[in-house]
């Protein structure tokens, strides 16, 4: 079923490519939630073995980058896919509005800072993207900006994958309906509703608009070494279980093994007491 879910919702570079075409809903035929539910649990535990691989291993690092519109779930897969995972070794970094000083160095300075060091997982909530998503949207450059930085990121993600860097991009596709029923849940819920603001419900006019950005992100930049999944988002348990298994398959075919002590260690410790 991994290798199935990777195939099923991989964006194949230079391949057309439309989002109203993905499903939102799609479960891959798997409508049991309950057991759909315990299976990704099992598969978070395999993800904490493997970062316990690739600690001590050392020789990669894993970047997560999400992105979707919101209420697409981008904290609450990082809370389910994440569980099991020493939070030591894990980083999540979230891109807002620029500060004063990442506003004065190139769009992808703040970024490239953020990627984490070999041996452990760095998690973006929004990213580098959004420097052709909202930017675009909201025409806070022309595009002779935006435009070209679609390459300088396929660039850019390039450097990281040819260094060590495993590099995962899911965008969690979610209905336009959705997204209202998950904003009127926030709203009614005393627990939630401080996550919603009006700058939330202006957002919808432009969905659109977001659409077509992330359509164009999607297709420029899923490139061989870097593709991107577009992950059904409507129903949170399958969203969770597709982004986990996609990443324990990516991470088992890095065919990490533990590190063996020197044989000049060992002997050092057989004289030792």
């Amino acid at each position: 079923m991994k290798n199935n879910l990777r195939k099923r919702y991989e964006v194949k570079p230079g391949k057309k490519f439309r989002l109203r075409n993905r499903d939102t809903a799609d479960s891959a035929n798997l409508d049991d939630k309950d057991e759909t539910v315990v299976y990704q649990q099992k598969s978070t535990q395999k993800l904490a073995d493997l970062h316990d691989l690739l600690y001590a291993e050392q020789k990669h690092a894993l970047l997560i980058v999400l992105q979707g519109m919101d209420a697409a779930g981008k904290d609450g897969t990082i809370k389910h896919v994440m569980s099991g995972v020493n939070p030591a070794g894990c980083v999540v970094t979230s891109f807002k509005v620029p500060t004063a000083e990442e506003a004065a160095h190139d769009f992808l300075w703040r970024v490239h800072k953020a990627v984490p060091p070999k041996g452990y997982i760095g998690i973006f909530n929004r990213s580098h993207y959004e420097d052709v998503l909202v930017t675009r949207v909201h025409e806070l450059v022309p595009p002779s900006v935006w435009k070209p930085r679609y390459d300088r990121i396929n660039d850019f993600e390039q450097l990281l994958v040819e260094n060590g860097v495993l590099l995962l991009k899911f965008f969690l596709h979610m209905s336009k309906d959705e997204q209202k029923r998950r904003f009127d849940s926030r709203h009614d819920d005393p627990q939630k509703n401080w996550k919603i603001s009006d700058a939330d419900d202006r957002e919808r006019v432009y969905w659109d608009d977001y659409q077509e950005a992330y359509e164009d992100a999607i297709a420029k930049c899923s490139t061989r070494h870097a593709p991107w999944y577009v992950i059904p988002s409507d129903k949170k348990w399958f969203r969770n279980l597709a982004v986990s298994e996609i990443v324990v398959t990516a991470l088992e075919e890095l065919k990490m093994k533990y590190p063996t002590r020197p044989a000049a260690d060992k002997g050092a410790k057989g004289k030792v007491g």
